[in-house]
């Protein structure tokens, strides 16, 4: 389900009038959202086909910090909204006894980072080959889509739907990732709404 709404979308398609297009502009948006978390990078959520802009469970497996600030976790995508459970454990094994308590670590949402407290903290986080699992909730919130990028999903999408006779499917590629756009590359006025937004996660 898209989180941009028809009504929303509308507004930059003021020719059409009643509800007979909502069903094509509903699949359309959750097209061109899918698409456009691709294109920032983002993952596919756990038992879900495409990547999504709204919050959804993910499940990561990371090698642990980096040797300059082995406190800190950076998680693959941003934001975060919360973490459902954290394991530390070289051997790969996230028994319970691997649980690191939320008690000891805080999660700043924005830069997608779990910080462990130097002073409640009894754990550390182990490095290895995919010694951490953490599952958490990652994307964006019904209430704090940013205007820019609901902004630049309805641009795309308006050009799309009005374009819609030469729709098929096109693919890019972004640092080695093909992209499916559709129906031609992203438009260069949309990469420069989401340059702010992709610009964050190239560390990915």
């Amino acid at each position: 389900m898209a989180m941009v709404t028809v009504t929303t979308l509308k507004q930059y398609l003021p020719e059409i009038t009643g509800t007979t297009a909502n069903t094509d502009l509903e699949a359309l948006l959750d097209r061109v959202e899918a698409a456009t978390a691709r294109y920032m990078g983002w993952r596919k959520p756990d038992n879900l086909a495409s990547p999504r802009m709204l919050a959804s469970t993910h499940t990561f497996y990371l090698d642990g910090p980096t040797n300059e600030d082995p406190q800190v976790i950076q998680l693959p995508m941003r934001p975060v909204q919360s973490i459902t459970s954290l394991h530390s454990d070289v051997d790969r094994q996230y028994g319970s006894d691997t649980l690191i308590s939320a008690s000891t670590y805080t999660l700043d949402q924005y830069k997608g980072q779990i910080i462990l407290d130097p002073i409640t903290a009894t754990d550390t986080f182990d490095r290895g080959f995919r010694a951490l699992k953490i599952v958490c909730e990652a994307g964006f919130s019904n209430s704090n889509l940013p205007a820019d990028l609901e902004h630049g999903i309805c641009v795309w999408a308006s050009q799309l739907h009005r374009n819609k006779a030469t729709q098929g499917k096109d693919s890019i590629t972004q640092r080695a990732a093909t992209v499916s756009i559709s129906p031609k590359s992203m438009p260069p006025e949309i990469k420069e709404i989401l340059a702010p937004f992709r610009e964050s996660r190239q560390l990915l």
